[in-house]
């Protein structure tokens, strides 16, 4: 699903804030006689003008060519039937949920939830929760026994049984086998809504009643509550834990022999260069994205982290589950304040639960929009009906129900018949309603019927209220419907088709080579005269240990070293490394000196498909993509409207 949404997000990037056109609607051109039109075809190359970094793409020629393409596949997939699937139709409707969300705002309910964020923000909490799972939409029975299952947890928490232990025993949240249901540390809008609500309204110490959230019901112990730590920025040095048979102790000796030479005033920067295995912030220095408590994979490093400042700068050697670290401190960011953050709590409240109080308050609005007139003698006759076997869910709907099918209401243009009303008050029964007299509870379910019947007219007709939630509804259905077709026809291909992969990369072998490589022990050090020493051991075949057991101690690491194969231009290596057999002369990088002992030279050689399987995976996909394209345009018959697109052209230009 990850990979679906970040799809969708490139296809629908910016969607809200295309710039408006003047054009008339025309038709560009047709696919087999279905037209599509200039106005959607300005507005999405309008759209993806700042996002497109291949410059042919900004060409109108070639974007027209993409464009075709694009409603191309979507033809295809309306033709094999893929919008009948259950769950394409699922996630557009949960899709539209979301977006319409947008359309139902309310400034008053948006600043008082601004205030409690921002409030929370200033917080962490630190929580353990059970999890007893049931589904949203599950039956009332399901869901009073989840309810009772969690109620009667809690009743032996509150006797004196251990939470942790609990936790372990019947949490139905996998993750609880392992930390004993403990979530951490974490501030508003880290969870969702209801759980934070419980969170922030427990006391340290004392266990929530269930809390229900669209994950099922959360008993929440609160271990502790501080202040918010806001951001840290830090650079590491990062050995990998050795896979199970490596050498454990050489990776820890490792980490030592670093720490050693930061002690003995060597750059962080350089070493991180030379020796963190953590390849994506190595060439950097080892520093890595600013980060808050709880977003990390690692509760000992973020500890570590925050204990840094600028006078206690730099991390003893520490362990996590991922391997040994140094860490360096190099800023910290306080919570900003109220203003700053303003829109961007804003911005979480819009994507969050806290967005159906705002939909909640749109009723109001909406009995202005749509005020309506019931035809009272009709309602008169309907409140006669409803008799006070309600309350004990015996009641029955009238037999001759014709009699009451003319229209007791309209909403706009749409009537709603009292036989409508009779079946909403004949669902109602079960709600548990024990407000007297029968007249009155019938009058307070006829108001927010008529609420209820509102608001679904309003979502029902966004599309015609609200002309761009009609085109981003048409983008997101066409790009779902997009990423199902090329889920299959292109990525499971590419990813099973072990004999086509293997066949494109003897086609492709010239394109994927490495550089002339070798196999070298690199040593290193700041000291010169130490070099010099290690390099005519060197020469007199010594080894690696002789060397490091001369020159090293547990208090001072004076030469660090290393093997590994290196291909040519390698950051590892001295611009200067010949590569070729045998030990260099003595180079120096930075503030270090290097002699480097190449052990074998591999020639320049293409690589194995293993070796570039996923650079050849993405050309293969582009290249079956080609291919299916071409057999598209075979299959459909386009017709372009030329004069049509010259105009298109012209418009935009200007």
């Amino acid at each position: 699903m990850k990979l679906k949404h970040i799809f969708l997000g490139l296809l629908l990037g910016f969607v809200l804030v295309t710039k408006a056109q003047t054009s008339s609607k025309e038709v560009l051109f047709t696919i087999n006689d279905k037209p599509f039109y200039t106005d959607e075809f300005i507005r999405v190359y309008n759209k993806n003008l700042d996002l497109v970094k291949d410059e042919s793409q900004k060409d109108l020629n070639q974007y027209l060519e993409l464009f075709v393409g694009y409603k191309l596949k979507v033809s295809k997939a309306n033709i094999l039937g893929l919008q009948n699937n259950t769950q394409y139709q699922t996630e557009l409707k949960s899709y539209r949920t979301q977006l319409s969300k947008n359309y139902t705002t309310d400034s008053k309910v948006t600043k008082e939830l601004v205030d409690e964020g921002y409030k929370r923000l200033l917080k962490e909490v630190n929580a353990s929760h059970i999890l007893i799972l049931v589904d949203e939409n599950a039956a009332p029975a399901d869901t009073l026994i989840a309810y009772n299952k969690a109620l009667g947890i809690r009743d032996r928490v509150i006797k004196g049984e251990d939470f942790g232990a609990l936790a372990q025993e019947l949490s139905q949240d996998p993750s609880a086998k392992e930390n004993k249901g403990n979530l951490g540390y974490f501030t508003s809008f880290k969870m969702v809504y209801a759980f934070e609500n419980g969170a922030y309204n427990t006391s340290i110490g004392s266990v929530s009643k269930p809390i229900r959230t669209r994950f099922g019901y959360h008993l929440i112990k609160v271990n502790d509550i501080r202040d918010n730590r806001g951001e840290v920025a830090v650079a590491h040095i990062m050995i990998l834990k050795p896979k199970e048979g490596e050498d454990i102790a050489k990776a820890k000796t490792t980490i030592d022999d670093i720490y050693q030479k930061l002690q003995q005033g060597e750059k962080f920067e350089e070493l991180a260069k030379q020796f963190s295995e953590d390849k994506s912030s190595a060439s950097k220095g080892g520093v890595l994205n600013r980060f808050a408590s709880g977003q990390l994979s690692s509760e000992e490093f973020e500890t570590q982290a925050f204990s840094l400042s600028k006078e206690n700068l730099i991390s003893k050697p520490f362990e996590t589950q991922f391997g040994w670290h140094i860490v360096k401190f190099i800023d910290r960011f306080p919570v900003k304040s109220y203003d700053d953050s303003k829109v961007e709590l804003e911005n979480k409240i819009s994507k969050d639960d806290r967005s159906r109080l705002i939909t909640n308050s749109l009723t109001e609005k909406l009995a202005a929009k749509y005020p309506i007139k019931k035809d009272v003698k009709l309602y008169n006759s309907l409140v006669k009906l409803v008799t006070n076997d309600f309350y004990d869910n015996k009641w029955t709907l009238p037999t001759d129900s014709k009699k009451y099918s003319k229209a007791l209401f309209a909403i706009a243009a749409k009537n709603y018949t009292g036989s409508d009303f009779l079946d909403y008050v004949y669902s109602k029964q079960k709600s548990g309603s024990t407000l007297k007299p029968i007249e009155k509870l019938t009058d307070n379910l006829f108001e927010t019927f008529v609420d209820e019947q509102r608001n679904q007219y309003y979502n029902d007709n966004l599309e015609n209220e609200f002309p761009e939630f009609s085109a981003v509804m048409d983008e997101y259905r066409d790009g779902l419907l997009l990423f199902d077709l090329m889920d299959k026809e292109i990525w499971q291909r590419s990813k099973t088709d072990t004999l086509g992969l293997k066949d494109f990369y003897e086609t492709q072998k010239d394109k994927h080579l490495w550089k002339t490589r070798v196999d070298a022990e690199i040593y290193s050090s700041t000291d010169l005269e130490k070099m010099k020493k290690a390099l005519s051991m060197l020469k007199k075949n010594q080894t690696s240990k002789e060397i490091k057991e001369k020159f090293n101690t547990k208090e001072n690491v004076s030469i660090m070293y290393f093997q590994g194969v290196y291909e040519e231009g390698a950051d590892a290596l001295p611009k200067e490394t010949k590569m070729e057999l045998g030990l260099s002369e003595i180079t120096k990088k930075g503030d270090y000196y290097y002699v480097i002992n190449v052990i074998k030279v591999l020639p320049a050689a293409p690589k194995t498909l293993d070796e570039c399987r996923g650079k050849l995976v993405n050309d293969y996909q582009q290249y079956l993509e080609q291919n299916w394209v071409n057999e598209l345009n075979k299959e459909f018959t386009v017709k372009v409207n030329q004069d049509t697109f010259e105009k298109v052209k012209n418009q935009i230009k200007k």
